[in-house]
Parts: C-alpha cells; sequence; structure tokens
C-alpha cells in the first residue's frame, strides 16, 4: 500500500508520554478522518525538553521529539480552548528540523484530479521502492512560513504564489498538482493544526514544506500512475547562524547547478542534490554558501545554492534575470516590488562576475534566509570583501521593510499577508 503506513511514530525512547493535543476547533478536518494504520498509538505522543534533544535518537530519521507546556488562549469568539506552546529555546532557534504534531496528506491517480485529503499526525511514510520519486526523482517541494504577529494574528506570506509555482513545476515534470485552493486550505490546516510551534514574535516563524511526488510504481522511465501531496512544518530561526551578519560566498567554477533546458527554473528536487557536494566542500573551507555561474559562459552569476543573489551599485539594484535557469523566488519577487516602492531602480539582467565584484554592496534573499547580506565573495581564490564587516544599507532598509510586513508590524499595502485568526 503506497500511503502513509503503520510505521509513522516508530521511536525508541519514551519519556513522560502526554495525551496528544487536539485538532484546532476551526479546522474541517476531524479525528475520525484519521487512518486507524497510521499509528503506533493516538492517545500518546512522546515528550522531551528541548534541552535534552541531542541526546535523544527516535525512528531511523534520529528525530528529535520536544516537551510542550500548556497556556491558555482565546482560538474563537464562540468558545475557548486550551493552546499550547512548545517548550523552545525560542531565542536560539535555529534552521534545523524539529517535528511537529500534524502533517496533511492528499492522493491522486495519474490523469485524475487531487480530492480527499486529511490532516494526520506527523509521522514516518510508507512507499513502494518502485516510485518515481525514489528512481527517477519525479518529485517537486514548496517553501513557505507561518508567523505570528504582535496583535494575536497568525498569518502566512504570499501562500499562493507557492502554489502557482508548484503547478508550474508539476507542469514540467509530467505531474498531478493540487489546484490554488486546495494548496491554500491543504497550508492553512497544517498551519492551525501545528499552532503550538509558531514562535513568538520576533523569534522566528513556521516553516512549511509542502511536497509533491510521484509515489506510485514505475520500471520504465514514465511518469508515476500515483502522485501524494504532503505538507509538514517546522518552527525555524534563522538560515544562516551569523543571522543578519554578513556571510562569506565562494564562486564555483567547476560545478554548475542548471543548464539551458533544464530544470533550474523549478522546485525539482534534483535541484538540491545537485549542490550538495560543491555546498559541502565550501563549508569545509569556512563558506557560508556557494555562488554559481552560468554553465555555457562560466561568467554571469545565477544563483546562490538556495537563494537570489542581488548586487548594489550607487542607487541601482540589479538582479540576473529570469530565464528558465534560475528559480523565481517569491522573496527575491517581493524584494524588487519593496525596493521600487522605495525609490530605488531594480534592473532584471545578466550580471557578470566583474559587475558583482565591483559592487558596493551584495545581498542574498530566500524564503529560508530571508534578506542576507554578503560580507565578502572568493573567486579564483581572491577575496573581495564589501561593508567593512557591516550590514549593507540596502540590505538593512530591505530587510526590515519586508520583516516588519510579514511580521504585522508594518501596514499590508501590497496586500500579502493571509491572515488565518
Amino acid at each position: 500500500m503506497e500511503s502513509i503506513g503503520a510505521t509513522a511514530l516508530r521511536q525508541t525512547t519514551f519519556l513522560s508520554p502526554l495525551p496528544s493535543p487536539p485538532l484546532p476547533s476551526n479546522d474541517v478536518s476531524s479525528l475520525s478522518h484519521f487512518s486507524p494504520f497510521l499509528f503506533s498509538s493516538r492517545k500518546h505522543s512522546a515528550a522531551l525538553s528541548l534541552k535534552l534533544q541531542k541526546q535523544l535518537r527516535i525512528g531511523d530519521n534520529n528525530v528529535r521529539a520536544t516537551n510542550w507546556a500548556k497556556c491558555s488562549a482565546t482560538l474563537s469568539d464562540t468558545s475557548s480552548e486550551t493552546s499550547t506552546l512548545a517548550d523552545i529555546d525560542w531565542d536560539n532557534l535555529g534552521f534545523g528540523f524539529l517535528p511537529t504534531d500534524y502533517m496533511y496528506v492528499m492522493k491522486c491517480a495519474r490523469g485524475e484530479s487531487f480530492s480527499g485529503g486529511e490532516l494526520r499526525r506527523y509521522g514516518n511514510i510508507e512507499m513502494s521502492p518502485a516510485a518515481g520519486i525514489l528512481n527517477y526523482g519525479q518529485g517537486l517541494f514548496e517553501g513557505l512560513k507561518a508567523y505570528r504577529t504582535q496583535d494575536g494574528n497568525i498569518v502566512l506570506f504570499r501562500p499562493n504564489e507557492n502554489a502557482l509555482r508548484m503547478r508550474t513545476g508539476a507542469e514540467r515534470m509530467c505531474m498531478a498538482a493540487p489546484t490554488v485552493e486546495q494548496f491554500l486550505e491543504a497550508v492553512k490546516e497544517t498551519v492551525l493544526a501545528n499552532e503550538r510551534w509558531i514562535p513568538p514574535t520576533g523569534k522566528g516563524s513556521l516553516y512549511v514544506r509542502p511536497l509533491l511526488m510521484g509515489s506510485g510504481s514505475v520500471l520504465g522511465i514514465a511518469p508515476a500512475p500515483e502522485y501524494t501531496f504532503l505538507i509538514y512544518a517546522s518552527p525555524v530561526g534563522n538560515y544562516f547562524k551569523e543571522g543578519l551578519a554578513p556571510i562569506n560566498l565562494v564562486i564555483e567554477t567547476d560545478f554548475h547547478r542548471a543548464s539551458p533546458g533544464g530544470t533550474g527554473g523549478v522546485k525539482t528536487i534534483g535541484n538540491y542534490a545537485a549542490v550538495l557536494k560543491a555546498h559541502t566542500a565550501a563549508k569545509a573551507k569556512g563558506y557560508s554558501d556557494v555562488l554559481y555561474l552560468d554553465c555555457v559562459h562560466k561568467k554571469y552569476l545565477e544563483e546562490v545554492s538556495s537563494c537570489n543573489v542581488f548586487v548594489v551599485k550607487d542607487n541601482v539594484i540589479t538582479t540576473p534575470a529570469i530565464k528558465g535557469t534560475i528559480l523565481p523566488g517569491i522573496t527575491r519577487k517581493s524584494i524588487i516590488d519593496i525596493a521600487r516602492s522605495l525609490g530605488f531602480e531594480v534592473v532584471e539582467q545578466l550580471v557578470s562576475v566583474d559587475e558583482l565584484l565591483s559592487a558596493d554592496e551584495v545581498f542574498c534573499t530566500g524564503t529560508a534566509v530571508v534578506v542576507s547580506p554578503v560580507g565578502s565573495i572568493t573567486h579564483m581564490d581572491k577575496r573581495t570583501s564589501f561593508g567593512d564587516g557591516k550590514v549593507g544599507r540596502v540590505a538593512q532598509q530591505l530587510y526590515t521593510e519586508l520583516t516588519r510586513l510579514q511580521m504585522g508590524i508594518a501596514e499590508d499595502k501590497m496586500d500579502w499577508l493571509v491572515k488565518l485568526k
């Protein structure tokens, strides 16, 4: 059976079991919808303080568990329920995986439409060894964030853009895809079901990871006969350990991230496996990440491993144009709009290494990194520094504008936020 299986919550260590958290009252799914084969136990889940997580190994994936402490919160204007807040050191939350309570699953056969999705307890999934994603890499993913605002709302940042990008990627990868409406509803349900894991305002966000994969069995090279849409979530802090501080990049000259006519412009899983070798080598040498060049001329900027790049010269902001080899980042798109609203001239065009190294300021953008200033770039063993080790003026201004909007501090004049409660 190619579905979420009974192996979901295989655990080797249990301490202080607590009752499973209830689904939010305004969630359309209920416990009656849950597969009886999903859990090793519905009634209890492991709970441990984050302070002990390094001592824990749970299941095959070295999953870490955390404890939670209860607090009261009003969930609707008709009833008051007991909400919970994860017992996490929010001030030191990094960008690592922490399992939350629920995930969302929906399936469909090739040639049909998605329907009948449901929330399930977070856990391992069961899949055929012949699944299309395992044999031929037929898979996509998205990344977006949910924030807790100062006025008590929970908001999503431009989730419709993620839905549209997944549909574009699915067409390129010959996959069935959920509609924009199905995508948005599934994300909303997943976030509300995992509300306890949304960090306090200004302490981070709930990173939401939608996956689309060929889960049906296939031997010859062909689209899979079945597709699974799955969403899970994890609380996160800064992607780079430096936080909003200059990072150090190295330009890669031997390996390339994408090629014309390939899949560099969609968020397929293979794009990220392809950068691991260069990324790991760069990390070992003390760099934060790798900046890739085009594979034809080997002199024009493409993107960093998981984010887009911007170059500032005088009062002009330039970024590589989207032409099929660069992922159209949603944060990239947002920063361009914000910069233009602030009076900056923004140009999308080819950017050479020479232009990069003569810039006044360089920064990266992405869902995970938000806005990350670049302190140095190393090319052919020559290091070029920017900003004397400080955050650049433009990067700081754009970071502040974007994060104030995402957290509900500034007025949402762009109509980018989707309020969940």
